[in-house]
């Protein structure tokens, strides 16, 4: 009888990196939020991949020289039991020593999300509020549907809304200062696909 007591407090105790790190491959990506395991699920869509690759493209540009370019599956470890998988982050070589053999261990300067259907709700509001617990300077979302980015800024643990931008605006960062493209960068650079 104690022994299945002891057994349900273990199973009730949030998960830890360790535990995320020891599952078995079963073809799933997952986060670890808040000590709690997220199936991501299902695949991101080909548009979201073509978005992901060109705003990479882009970053690795303009940046190179003072930051490193991290694109999905990477794993962020925020803490023990925080561990996200954004879509692109990048992290100023100054803090190169949060590159580990795990992953990130650490706060990374900005985040990427590339919003999708099946992972809106998590990017516009979980993601929002644990990269602003970690004081992640700088989020941004990307529509690849209403092709808009939208820029939000850490102010006070809070992230404030600074920017949206579409078109020809140029992405301008008070943190990223060698960010510098647009919208229609990214999206002319993505072919027409007549079954999309």
């Amino acid at each position: 009888m104690q022994s299945k007591k002891k057994k349900d407090v273990i199973r009730e105790e949030p998960l830890t990196y360790e535990d995320y790190a020891s599952l078995a491959d079963d073809g799933v990506q997952y986060e670890l939020a808040d000590g709690i395991l997220q199936a991501m699920t299902p695949a991101p869509h080909p548009i979201h991949q073509l978005v992901s690759q060109e705003l990479a493209y882009q970053l690795k540009q303009g940046c190179k020289n003072e930051y490193i370019l991290f694109v999905a599956p990477i794993d962020l470890i925020l803490s023990k039991h925080e561990v996200r998988q954004p879509d692109l982050l990048l992290l100023h070589t100054s803090k190169s020593e949060l590159v580990t053999n795990r992953g990130i261990e650490g706060s990374p300067d900005l985040v990427v999300e590339i919003l999708s259907p099946s992972s809106m709700k998590r990017d516009r509001k979980d993601k929002l509020d644990t990269y602003a617990k970690y004081n992640i300077p700088e989020y941004w979302l990307i529509d690849p549907v209403q092709k808009f980015l939208e820029q939000y800024i850490l102010n006070e643990a809070i992230y404030e809304l600074n920017e949206v931008y579409m078109h020809d605006e140029t992405i301008k960062s008070c943190h990223i200062k060698c960010a510098a493209f647009s919208m229609n960068t990214i999206f002319n650079a993505i072919p027409e696909f007549p079954n999309l």
